[in-house]
Parts: C-alpha cells; structure tokens; sequence
C-alpha cells in the first residue's frame, strides 16, 4: 500500500509535552461501529464487560540515554537492543570518534568498551554486569524520550516516573509502551470489582519505535525486531477466557503484536519467546484481539498503520479528524482510543 494514504496534518499544539493527572483522567476516545464517543480513561471498566481480559505489556524502561567521554571528546549514547548480560547495541553522536577497543567512560567506575562499529551504531560491552549495571543506569542515565517531547536537557526526573507504567517490571525497553501510562492503581480495582480480568505479557520496545516509515510502499519497508515473551501460563488464561465468551483487549500496539505473533488461525495462544517483527497494515486478518487500547500515533507510522488495520482507515482517519477538532492530546503523554476490531479495514 502506499505509505502516503496513512499521512495527515496534525497541529503543533495538538502534541502533548506533559502527561495529565492523574494518569486516569486523560481524554479516551471510543472508535466502534456508531458514532464517536467522548469519554475519560477512568472510564473504562464501564465499557468494558464481565469475563473480559485486558493483556499488558510489562516491560520496563532503561535509563538507556548516557553522555560520556572518550579522552576530551564528549560522547551521547543511546543504547536500543540488550544483547546480553552487559552488552548492547547502541546509538553513538559523534559516532566517528569511535573505534574498536577504545572505551567510554561514563563515570570514574563506570564505562564500556566499543566492540564494533557500523556507522552511527555501536555494539558496547559494559564493565558492571546485573543489578550493578542497572544501578549505574539509573544513576547516571536518563529516559531516551521520543524527539516529539521537546526537553533542551533531556529527560527530567519528572519525567523518570510518567514515562513508566505502574506495573513495569523486566528491565530491556527503551520507549514506553504508551497505552499503559494512563493506568492506575484505582482504575485496576474499578476493573476487577467490574470482573474484568489482567494479564502480562513482556514486548521489549525497542527505539524503531520512533523511527518513521521513508519507503514510499509498505511492501518495502524493513520492519525493526524487538524480543518479547508470552508464557504458557498466561496463554492458557487468554485461551479460557476467549473460551467463555470474554474478549481480548490488548493494551498498546506491543501487546497486541505479541498476541497476534503468538495465535494460530483460530486465535489459540501458545507460548512464545523471540523476537518478533510483525508488520500490520490494512488486510491483516486480526486472529486474538477484539479491542485494543492505544495513544494517538504518528502520521506515516507503522503505529497509524496498524490502528488502521484494526479499526479501518476511513474510520480512523476521522477519528484523529475528530480528535483533533475536539482538541485531543498527540502522541505518547497524549491522550488515548478504544478502538473496535472491524473485518473490513480496507474498506471502513
């Protein structure tokens, strides 16, 4: 398809540069077969029914951006993919200064050493292993935030907490799964005195996140991989819900890839762990999720381009018409949808 058809105006004052609080009041947009629907995130368990399974991504957010120096030279890095105990992949500015061998100190006992090179990415192995390493990171690294949050400085330590979910637990993130910002602790007992049960799985989002789609089809665009895990337990859970008539709402884009990568035709789940690169455009065939929850998205995103598959292009394209004239916030402190699964994309 051609990327241009998934591309809209949106207005500067329209991105969100703060969360709203508390978390559950952020505006939520319902998308379904009638007319559009105004309505607050707290919202949600009424909306939702008995027997119903929100699925949630549990990963947790390094603080993965770093500013180091080699000799007198100032380094910026971003590390983007955990490739072990200590090691990772990482985005270097200037990443000419680099070579193999050489290291980076970060602090007087804290530094890593550059492995390889290629181009502006870097693969650094770190001196500090396990819960010392981490330690490191949360001292002297801040939150990589998307390019759209504009902060001169970078992250803030406001920012350390809102760009985390309540319930992130498996450090290898380095974007927030954004649809589960806006949950809280008194939204989680509304849905379970309402039966609405939850479920983790782990999507380790990776900085592709933020990066736009430039092929001007989508049958050319190279779609990043990013490691996630559905264990058998929580796969059984999903399949006897779906079995009793409840319905599957994945919370955020992450959720809903691993689900679908883990589904056979009939949407049974199985265990997964691996790394998953699903591309979703309009004429997927949606096998495990019925609803999801999901922010505001990019225009030419894969993000965009998904919702559109899931809830049907023309549909979506006047839902951010709506949104945007009723002065929705964009993006990931922005604000959020629920959005009905149609069988028709293409077409709706």
């Amino acid at each position: 398809m051609r990327v241009d058809l998934f591309d809209f105006h949106l207005p500067a004052e329209c991105i969100a540069a703060r969360p709203v609080s508390p978390r559950d009041s952020a505006r939520l947009l319902t998308v379904g077969p009638g007319e559009f629907s105004d309505q607050i995130v707290h919202d949600l368990p009424g909306l939702l029914s008995p027997g119903d399974v929100l699925v949630l991504n549990d990963t947790r957010v390094v603080p993965a951006r770093l500013i180091g120096r080699r000799g007198e030279a100032r380094i910026e890095v971003t590390l983007h993919k955990m490739r072990g105990d200590g090691r990772w992949d990482a985005f270097a500015r200037p990443a000419k200064r680099l070579k193999a061998g050489q290291d980076i100190l970060f602090a007087e006992d804290f530094a890593a050493r550059v492995m390889s090179r290629d181009g502006g990415e870097v693969h650094l192995e770190f001196n500090l292993r396990g819960v010392e390493l981490r330690t490191a990171l949360e001292r002297h690294g801040t939150p990589p935030l998307p390019p759209y949050i504009p902060r001169k400085a970078g992250a803030d330590q406001r920012d350390r907490a809102d760009y985390q979910t309540i319930y992130a637990a498996k450090d290898g993130a380095v974007a927030a799964p954004t649809a589960g910002l806006h949950l809280t602790p008194e939204l989680f007992a509304a849905l379970e005195r309402r039966g609405v049960a939850r479920e983790f799985i782990t999507l380790h989002v990776g900085a592709g996140s933020f990066l736009p789609v430039r092929a001007e089809n989508t049958r050319d665009h190279v779609m990043h991989g990013e490691w996630g895990e559905l264990n058998a337990e929580v796969a059984a859970q999903i399949n006897r819900a779906r079995a009793a008539g409840g319905r599957i709402i994945a919370v955020g884009s992450t959720s809903l890839r691993i689900l679908e990568r883990a589904a056979d035709d009939t949407g049974l789940l199985s265990a997964f762990s691996g790394v998953i690169d699903l591309f979703i455009v309009p004429g997927y065939r949606f096998k495990a999720v019925d609803l999801m929850v999901t922010n505001f998205h990019l225009p030419r995103s894969t993000l965009f381009m998904l919702v559109s598959a899931f809830a049907g292009m023309k549909r979506m394209r006047d839902a951010y018409g709506h949104a945007i004239s009723k002065g929705y916030r964009f993006y990931s402190y922005g604000d959020a949808c629920l959005l009905h699964r149609t069988d028709d994309a293409v077409n709706s």
